[in-house]
């Protein structure tokens, strides 16, 4: 009876996620018409492959060793500013690309902090380009997702096991063996997973550090083939292995990754009589530290740079700015006309397959979706003119796997308490999102539409395809910008992105929250 009475979410469900699976779908399929499968791929494409799923294998594997003993410090001490580093831990995965880049080259560049100061002690200076840069930005992005999630594991954990080890005497290496370990075997696997498609479908990163044909993705040579060489076959053909891949393991994210909760790493904090020793305080202390440096630092740097910067940027990055904050709100509302329906008809009937449809968002890629809606409408109008139209939605259908795996679990929980109340009452269609859903769905829909608008305002991707010099985003115009060798002005429009992808995530996240109810 609880189920029924969200009767109107699956019409509207079913129409959103049709929505969603015809825009991907016809993208495919257009892709597909163009794909020259005689051809083959050739050489560099097979290198482009190879390295995709090294610095894939490499990056997920790393962020999720090192994200471990993070989570697990985290999780045993209480100290000042706990939860401001645990905030903190999701600053990156909303931060724009682009700009975390600018402020790893001013870490790690070759003028930057870390060969200053070994050119001073007279040590060889290292290179952040290449493979080895790749995996170090994907890290410091993918890492604190990933102890976000193993924070969640640990939190999950009942604290009676806890008291049972202690009363026991289990050493802290039997209390990991015979506790935590089992946590992570469930955990580990989904963050893998998830890492693991997003380093797939990385695009930014390789732009700025891929360092030559050595060091280029799958994204990459889509770019290079539809933008330098306009070979629509090749970048069709490319497309497809890309969505194969990335397919391939979302799969899996959909089974293995657990729900997203708005405040994980910051619920309950339960006593550790395990880790009351000297050495392993001082261990938690150091991985602390470390992880807190690791991503500050790059943060530090940028807003240094940006301020020094901000009187040399040109008036196009303020009109740029403009064009990203308009496309971030068009985002957001169509993530939302998407997102909710979507998420009443999975909690409502327990249609995992809205979900798996919802996923094509991650497994798709950016510049798939851009290079085949280029093919469905060049023959019949200019492609440049629906840049901005194009980078909305795909803007709002990467985001949606997310906002789903957000809104799905409190809206399973309102349907499981007041379904049943509504269908005796009958409260139905508008009625029932407006007096029982919406409102205890406030703080979710908030913080699932900062996260939409801050990934929007920070995404080089489609509009890298489409841009032509007088609709460009914030993003773009700092690749532009770093292309010209105007390290400064760019520097100066990499703290104005921060600025907006922040305030647009704190404007919604904290609007979801005010005066929200229970």
């Amino acid at each position: 009876m609880a189920q029924s009475a969200l009767a109107i979410s699956r019409k509207t469900g079913i129409s959103a996620a049709l929505l969603v699976l015809a825009l991907i779908v016809l993208a495919l399929g257009a892709v597909i018409s163009r794909a020259e499968t005689g051809a083959g791929l050739g050489a560099a494409d097979w290198a482009a492959i190879r390295f995709t799923v090294l610095q894939a294998l490499w990056s997920s594997g790393l962020s999720v060793l090192l994200a471990v003993p993070v989570a697990r410090a985290l999780a045993r001490r209480r100290f000042f500013g706990r939860g401001a580093l645990v905030t903190l831990l999701g600053a990156p995965f909303i931060l724009p690309v682009i700009v975390a880049v600018l402020g790893l080259l001013a870490v790690f560049g070759r003028s930057g902090w870390l060969n200053t100061a070994l050119e001073a002690a007279g040590l060889p200076a290292v290179s952040i380009y290449g493979f080895h840069g790749v995996v170090l930005a994907h890290v410091f992005f993918n890492m604190p997702l990933a102890t976000r999630l193993l924070l969640m594991g640990w939190q999950n954990i009942p604290s009676e096991r806890f008291r049972l080890a202690a009363q026991i005497r289990l050493t802290p290496r039997a209390m990991f063996r015979a506790v935590e370990w089992p946590m992570l075997m469930q955990v580990v696997p989904g963050a893998l997973a998830l890492v693991f498609v997003i380093c797939l479908t990385s695009f930014a990163v390789a732009l700025t550090l891929g360092g030559g044909p050595r060091a280029t993705t799958i994204e990459l040579a889509i770019y290079q083939a539809f933008r330098f060489d306009f070979d629509l076959g090749r970048a069709a053909l490319l497309s497809v292995v890309q969505l194969v891949l990335a397919g391939g393991m979302a799969l899996l994210v959909l089974r293995l990754v657990p729900d997203i909760t708005l405040g994980g790493g910051l619920d309950r904090m339960m006593p550790r009589w395990d880790a009351r020793g000297g050495v392993q305080r001082i261990v938690d202390t150091i991985v602390i530290v470390l992880a807190a440096l690791f991503l500050l630092v790059p943060l530090v740097a940028v807003v240094w740079r940006g301020v020094q910067g901000w009187a040399q940027m040109p008036a196009q990055v303020y009109h740029a700015a403009g064009i990203s904050i308009m496309v971030a709100i068009a985002s957001i509302a169509v993530l939302l006309g998407l997102a909710l329906p979507m998420a009443g008809w999975i909690a409502a009937r327990k249609a995992d397959g809205g979900e798996a449809i919802g996923l094509l968002g991650l497994s798709a890629s950016p510049l798939m979706i851009g290079t085949g809606w280029f093919i469905v409408i060049n023959p019949v109008a200019d492609p440049f003119d629906f840049a901005l139209v194009v980078t909305m939605l795909v803007n709002a259908m990467m985001a949606l796997p997310f906002a789903l795996r957000i809104l799905v679990p409190p809206m399973r929980d309102a349907v499981r308490q007041y379904g049943r109340l509504s269908l005796m009452l009958d409260v139905q269609g508008w009625r029932l999102w407006r007096v029982v859903l919406l409102p205890r769905l406030r703080a979710p829909i908030g913080y699932a539409a900062g996260l939409t608008g801050a990934l929007s305002m920070g995404d080089l991707g489609v509009i890298a395809l489409f841009a032509d010099p007088d609709r460009v985003t914030l993003p773009l115009q700092m690749v532009r910008l770093m292309g010209a060798y105007r390290m400064d002005a760019a520097a100066g429009a990499a703290l104005l992105l921060l600025a907006l992808s922040l305030g647009i995530f704190w404007i919604c996240d904290k609007g979801g929250r005010w005066r929200a109810e229970a």
